[in-house]
């Protein structure tokens, strides 16, 4: 899960809301209890946190995931709106963590246990990916995010001694293992309708490698996926990898 950095709430704190004497803006513990409903539509009571304003605040945002975090972003700038000759509170910081919420709303990565069916290089670039989204956004992890998906259908071939080449994309190697993996063998209900999908999602995958060759930073190249689109290709390689690793090794303990 991404979230923000230390370095961006420490910076809406102090950058944009302001401090005082430990306190946080001119929060109250009673307004700064109501601003969750109020501003956020959010059922948080910081009154269980123990400390200032600013503790409780900067306690909660830390603790929230990704969504919860751009409300409350979205809250503070609803409630302390830019203001001219304000020093803190300028047009310019206002605009900034309106681009952090929105990267936070589209970096709401799809979420799964780590896969069973692994290898050194599926671990290592999901590490990888999971650090330069929450730090660079999720433009610069779809390289990583390919390179895993890629990593692990290769580990999957090996495990089941299916052959492929190097040239093979994670296209090909999706559909070599829908063919020969003994977990795609035996239909189940509605069999033709996730044939579809799985169909479908080859497609999406064969659209992923010129993706990350020319659209992210993989390459040098001029023009880059945009955050919601970056996320929408990193969410779906993750949703292939949770269902491919689900499925077969579910087959994998059904047969032991």
């Amino acid at each position: 899960m991404t979230g923000m950095t230390r370095m961006e709430m420490k910076q809406l704190v102090n950058r944009y809301i302001g401090v005082k004497d430990g306190y946080l803006g001119d929060f109250g513990y009673r307004s700064h209890s109501d601003f969750y409903a109020e501003y956020c539509n959010l059922d948080i009571n910081p009154n269980e946190i123990q400390g200032t304003t600013r503790v409780r605040f900067e306690t909660i945002l830390e603790q929230s995931p990704p969504a919860v975090q751009a409300k409350i972003i979205r809250g503070i700038l609803k409630k302390y709106q830019p203001s001219p000759g304000d020093e803190l509170r300028t047009q310019g910081r206002h605009d900034e963590f309106l681009r952090v919420a929105q990267r936070l709303e589209s970096a709401s990565a799809v979420d799964g246990p780590d896969p069973i069916i692994t290898s050194a290089i599926v671990e290592h670039t999901i590490a990888d990916a999971e650090t330069l989204i929450r730090t660079r956004g999720a433009t610069s992890g779809v390289d990583r995010i390919h390179t895993m998906l890629h990593g692990y259908m290769r580990a999957v071939c090996d495990q089941q001694g299916i052959t492929y080449t190097n040239d093979d994309t994670i296209g090909a190697l999706f559909r070599s293992i829908r063919e020969h993996h003994p977990g795609f063998m035996a239909p189940g209900p509605r069999s033709q309708d996730i044939t579809q999908i799985c169909r479908a999602f080859g497609s999406v995958m064969d659209v992923l490698n010129p993706i990350r060759n020319n659209a992210s930073p993989a390459h040098p190249n001029k023009e880059l996926l945009a955050e919601p689109e970056a996320m929408l290709a990193i969410n779906a390689a993750k949703t292939i990898l949770h269902y491919l690793d689900a499925k077969l090794t579910s087959v994998a303990y059904s047969s032991a």
